[in-house]
């Protein structure tokens, strides 16, 4: 049952509503000043400076008409930046906040309502802080509300003095406060909400021209005034701006915030990494944004005239994906945009072939390829079926992000359905075929081979079945069921993930095992035994089956985290490695430049020239497949006839949990100090295109890269023996744990 006397009334609502707030931002008295001459308040911080943060918190909450700044000997410095839009009161003297709270109060007479006092060198409090200090005030009905927080370093702000039921009774400034008192953590963060006609009695009573603030709040307090507070529990808020070394600190704590996992999501905004846009379901993947994102891809096509093109959309087996998708095309529809609509889930390799085939203006699939269950997200393709590059994906996130609700035009599916506009194919038939026509069919019927294939829950059964079976092997298929929740992991075909499918193969004398991810784009395989073979060694089979047993020539392309040996491969057939940044899309302008034949990357993505424009995991198994008919060889065999060309070297990597501070410290680090040697052994160079690189003689390396889809640290080595990549993985993990 509600209990009715702890909810505001309807008149109570629109009372407070009437009586309104008004922000206060103290930006005078004696400021800190920086090298430069110019106060720290006005230096930069992020994009904007310390002082416009400040301002942006207070604008979260009150219109600009209804902020009113305290400014002193620097008035003419603060308008220029900030303009005209808000009120300037003028502090001639350093009389103290008391004092430059009271000019405004002053102005404000007949104001009845609270006003939010803010520091003007505080620039870190979040947005979401200060709307849980004005919901606490208001809820509490609250003569005063202040801001606290507890921390575990001294600083040299006011102590938050509680009675022993927990009330706050009094705050002590440091200056004035005894070794006990010191010993208290809670303290006062500076940030206050409060009955302005309240206010303005205080310190008309003051008498004391330099009285702070915080002696106005003692006098509220010890006046019997209902005193609330909210806390702070991210100590990086209460961090001020009274030194350069301030300034620094506060650069570091807005740079880690930017990398934290889910503030994109907490900030309701779209973001692109290597792979596309991915985020967690009902947090940042929701309908909401599937509609932003659609209209601002709407809005370029329409920019370019490109509306008669269309558009193309598929989408997976995950969890809202099919959902996405139609609500996307309704999205399109709305917009005058044709759009084509696949009838079921598909693999993301087949919404690439359709895209190009179309010539739609964009490709999109619903998919987060090899995240957790709980990830959803898109992949946007070009006409000719390539991913969109970094500076296309920034535009479109910041028009998405830019957009309302309101700014989003669609039309219902069915209506859109039924105009045409919007109409469902099936492009399953067409892509198989294309696939068959670079495949040796006749070579793998003749060899009669037995295979498993393992699709991890995705979405790559039913077309590399058909490709299979039309070839004649005798295939078997696992994990090929309908669930999203991909069997309570993710869909990666890692070595741990497919202990399954090992099992199976040696107990029933499979050729090959094969595996893709979710959305099928990905290949991984087990040899004759259910051994494992890495991604580095099949692209290393695969590059010397083309060019040596099918005759085709070129270079390969391969990302910086890909196996040095498909360079040592190349350069014996006399041809070129490319090394590009991670990211399939490199891998694919690279091939284009180039015309090289092969472009891949150690996490299991390939294509070949004369396929499509992404990676595939369908195209690459059948692949595999092809060259196990016609060379007669196991995985094994192939395996030892390369590397009797390139020699061996030795892979590890590692992913660790990657926290916003190591995303900072750890770049900087190896930025600012000179490396000359990973354990004892000379570094060569090093590269920093993405993530850092070191490279060492004879092909050796190591690699330290943030992941751009999921929150990792990635750690990579190669080298000539095993006990030199373990002793260079250890230096990496040294380096590394030195700045967690």
């Amino acid at each position: 049952m509600i209990d009715h006397a702890e909810v505001e009334t309807k008149d109570e609502q629109a009372h407070a509503h009437r009586a309104g707030l008004k922000a206060v931002i103290l930006a005078a008295g004696e400021e800190a000043i920086a090298a430069n001459g110019q106060p720290l308040i006005l230096e930069t911080l992020g994009e904007s400076t310390v002082l416009e943060c400040v301002v942006r918190n207070a604008l979260e909450v009150v219109a600009p008409k209804d902020v009113y700044l305290v400014v002193g000997e620097h008035e003419e410095q603060v308008r220029a930046l900030l303009g005209e839009r808000f009120h300037y009161v003028v502090q001639q003297e350093p009389l103290g906040t008391g004092d430059a709270v009271l000019r405004v109060v002053q102005q404000l007479a007949e104001f009845p309502g609270h006003l939010l006092i803010l520091y003007g060198d505080t620039p870190l409090i979040r947005p979401g802080t200060i709307r849980g200090l004005l919901n606490r005030h208001r809820l509490r009905k609250a003569h005063l509300t202040l801001l606290t927080a507890n921390v575990d370093r001294p600083l040299p702000y006011g102590r938050i003095i509680r009675d022993a039921f927990g009330e706050v009774v009094d705050i002590v400034e440091d200056k004035d406060a005894s070794a006990q008192v010191r010993a208290i953590r809670e303290l006062n963060a500076g940030a206050y909400v409060v009955e302005a006609g309240l206010l303005r009695a205080v310190l008309a009573d003051a008498g004391d021209e330099t009285m702070q603030l915080t002696g106005c709040v003692h006098r509220l307090i010890h006046r019997g005034c209902r005193i609330a507070n909210y806390q702070i529990y991210d100590q990086d808020e209460v961090q001020g701006i009274d030194t350069a070394k301030d300034l620094e600190h506060a650069k570091f704590i807005l740079q880690k915030r930017l990398f934290r996992p889910r503030r994109t999501e907490e900030q309701n905004l779209v973001a692109f990494g290597t792979g596309g846009w991915r985020a967690i379901i009902g947090e940042g993947f929701t309908l909401h944004n599937v509609r932003r994102l659609s209209q601002a891809l709407a809005n370029g096509i329409t920019r370019r005239g490109e509306e008669k093109r269309g558009v193309l959309i598929g989408y997976d087996r995950r969890f809202l994906s099919k959902q996405a998708a139609e609500a996307a095309a309704e999205v399109f529809a709305g917009n005058n945009i044709a759009a084509i609509l696949l009838g079921e889930d598909a693999p993301t390799p087949l919404v690439t072939y359709a895209t190009a085939v179309e010539g739609s203006a964009f490709g999109l699939v619903f998919t987060a390829s090899h995240n957790p269950p709980e990830w959803n997200g898109l992949k946007v393709f070009h006409s000719d079926g390539s991913l969109l590059l970094d500076d296309e994906t920034r535009a479109i996130e910041a028009e998405t992000n830019a957009l309302t609700v309101d700014d989003v035009i669609k039309l219902e599916l069915d209506l859109a359905l039924d105009a045409g506009i919007v109409r469902r194919r099936d492009f399953t038939n067409e892509y198989v075929d294309a696939v068959e026509a670079l495949i040796d069919l006749d070579a793998i019927r003749k060899a009669g081979l037995k295979v498993i294939v393992d699709p991890m829950y995705g979405v790559g059964q039913l077309t590399l079945g058909t490709v299979l079976t039309e070839a004649r092997c005798r295939v078997s298929f696992i994990h090929e069921r309908h669930n999203p929740l991909f069997g309570g992991r993710s869909p990666a075909p890692s070595l741990e993930a497919l202990r399954n499918l090992s099992s199976l193969m040696e107990e029933d004398g499979y050729d090959v095992g094969l595996a893709m991810d979710g959305d099928a784009d990905r290949i991984a395989i087990l040899d004759e035994k259910g051994r494992y073979i890495s991604v580095n060694d099949l692209l290393l089979l695969l590059y010397w089956y083309l060019h040596e047993v099918r005759g085709e020539r070129g270079g390969v392309v391969r990302n910086l985290s890909t196996t040095h040996l498909l360079d040592r491969l190349a350069r014996s057939f006399g041809e070129e490695c490319y090394e590009v940044p991670v990211g399939f899309k490199h891998i694919v302008q690279t091939m284009q430049q180039h015309n090289a034949l092969l472009g891949g990357e150690s996490s299991g993505g390939l294509t070949i020239r004369g396929h499509i424009l992404g990676k595939d995991g369908i195209f690459a198994s059948a692949l595999v497949v092809e060259m196990l008919a016609r060379t007669g060889q196991k995985i094994s065999e192939l395996r030892e006839r390369v590397f009797a060309i390139t020699g061996r070297l030795f892979d590890l990597d590692e992913g660790i949990p990657a926290t916003p501070e190591m995303r900072i410290a750890i770049p900087r680090r190896m930025n600012e100090e000179p490396h000359t040697h990973i354990g004892a052994y000379p570094i060569e160079r090093i590269s920093h295109l993405d993530g850092t690189k070191i490279y060492l003689a004879n092909e050796n390396w190591a690699q330290l890269r943030f992941s751009g889809t999921e929150p990792l640290l990635r750690l990579a080595v190669q080298a000539d023996s095993q006990a030199k990549a373990d002793a260079m993985m250890h230096w990496l993990r040294q380096f590394v744990s030195a700045q967690a």
